[in-house]
């Protein structure tokens, strides 16, 4: 008997397993925040503020 934790999945159960490789980019893999650099997100963030203060402003006044 042996002493260590015994396997349940023995090797004539187990069957090789294989997943389709398919790594293609798509033609037009379309519009992508991760694709802007580092000062562009910050711009586009500093757009969105902006626009949120001044319809903010927009509404109190």
């Amino acid at each position: 008997m042996p002493i260590g934790p015994r396997n349940i999945i023995s090797s004539r159960m187990a069957r090789p397993h294989t997943h389709p490789i398919s790594h293609a980019v798509p033609v037009d893999p379309g519009w992508s925040l991760l694709r802007l650099s580092a000062p562009a997100r910050i711009g586009l963030a500093a757009g969105i503020v902006a626009l949120l203060w001044v319809a903010t402003f927009a509404v109190i006044l």
